[in-house]
């Protein structure tokens, strides 16, 4: 290796402009259907597999990580994505794209007082259907690259049985400090030079600032609302609060935000389950039914300012923490008892993607033959031929809307 190529080494990957971050991940936002775990295959193949900003492995370590937060973890591996590529900069650009194309649709679905049973329709199933074989994908490419030998692929057919018999946040995170101490048994890993830098562009100190900041609002937030009549601050503590004590995303996220909402009045049950049923029907992280939430809210003064003032407040968590833990995360994932536990972790991730290809995704999706034909056709123009996620989406849903299934 050359002296220029050494020192470009060092310097890590070029980097991305703020714009052209915000463009991919826009693109992603406005197409990927499917929920989280979707969300994480389709990362993996504009990423890894099209771009190859990283591999498999550095992605398996930063979806170990996001997993390990609590709050939305396919909006922080993105927003983790965009900071390795961007700086600061790109981690925001990451956000906004993959998160605004869902927020402003569920805060315009709000102003506008529209119904949620015209967010249902045929397309809607085919959209879920195209999610099969992106996770399909996802699973196939992860699983031969992280699961190559027979213990790797025995934590994570275990992962996935464990997980499908007893489902929950906490057995995931069981599951995957399971297979971390399982992979301290396995062989040494490959030399330290084989371990793909993750460059993230913070020092320890700022990780540490950052998790620091993540406590003092979590603890002083509710203080502050306790003790004062201001709508706006309880807006902000309610979401950050849910933000930011809620593992496993998604779905898990739908008591603490009901409990928020509803009870006080802002909200009625009425009105949650129309947002809840809109925020199927869009992409993105479902996360963004916060927005919509705000927006409805009967104290907001204006349905856009309370929508956005949610979104923000939800998202901040996530910010705070993957921003602040991946300086860390960057020195111990590159130890050579970390990367054994790290080998039985990323078996475990697949182990957790296996169970979830199942339920939810396979069981939300596939009823009826002409529903697994749709699915094998989509995986084969994703896998085979190579065709763009969003062209596939696009197909899928055309297909449904017009009578396929």
């Amino acid at each position: 290796m050359s002296a220029a190529s050494e020192a470009a080494s060092a310097a890590g990957p070029a980097r991305v402009s703020f714009w052209s971050i915000l463009l991919i991940f826009l693109r992603l936002g406005l197409t990927s259907f499917g929920g989280p775990i979707a969300h994480l295959g389709y990362f993996r193949e504009e990423f890894v597999a099209r771009r190859k900003w990283l591999d498999d492995a550095a992605y398996a370590d930063l979806v170990s990580l996001c997993q390990f937060l609590p709050g939305p973890a396919s909006s922080q591996v993105g927003i983790g994505l965009g900071l390795m590529r961007g700086g600061l900069p790109g981690a925001l650009a990451a956000w906004l794209g993959f998160t605004l194309p869902s927020a402003l649709a569920l805060i315009a679905f709000a102003v506008l007082l529209a119904h949620a049973g015209a967010a249902q329709g045929p397309w809607l199933h085919g959209l879920k259907v195209v999610a099969v074989a992106v996770v399909a994908q996802a699973l196939w490419g992860m699983g031969k690259s992280l699961c190559p030998d027979r213990a790797r692929a025995s934590i994570a057919v275990a992962a996935a049985v464990f997980v499908a018999v007893l489902p929950g946040a906490w057995a995931q995170i069981a599951v995957i400090v399971i297979g971390g101490l399982l992979g301290r048994l396995l062989p040494a890993p490959a030399a330290q030079a084989d371990v793909q830098p993750l460059h993230v562009p913070l020092g320890r100190c700022a990780g540490v600032m950052l998790l620091v900041l993540f406590a003092l609002l979590l603890g002083l937030l509710p203080a502050l609302a306790w003790h004062s009549d201001s709508y706006v601050l309880h807006l902000v503590d309610g979401f950050y609060r849910a933000g930011a004590l809620v593992f496993g995303g998604g779905h898990v996220v739908l008591p603490l935000l009901q409990a928020e909402v509803v009870p006080t009045g802002w909200v009625s049950g009425d009105q949650f389950l129309a947002g809840y049923g809109a925020a199927q029907a869009v992409p993105g992280p479902l996360f963004t039914l916060a927005a919509y939430l705000g927006a409805a809210s009967s104290q907001s003064p204006n349905g856009w300012f309370g929508g956005l003032i949610a979104l923000l407040a939800i998202f901040l968590p996530a910010f705070l923490l993957v921003l602040g833990a991946l300086p860390l995360w960057e020195g111990l994932r590159r130890h050579a008892a970390m990367r054994r536990a790290m080998a039985g972790v990323n078996a475990a991730v697949v182990g957790l993607l296996l169970a979830a290809f199942y339920q939810p995704v396979w069981t939300s999706a596939i009823f009826t033959p002409a529903d697994f034909m749709l699915a094998a056709t989509a995986f084969l123009l994703l896998a085979m031929w190579k065709l763009p996620p969003w062209l596939v989406v696009a197909l899928c849903a055309l297909a449904a809307g017009l009578g396929w299934g």
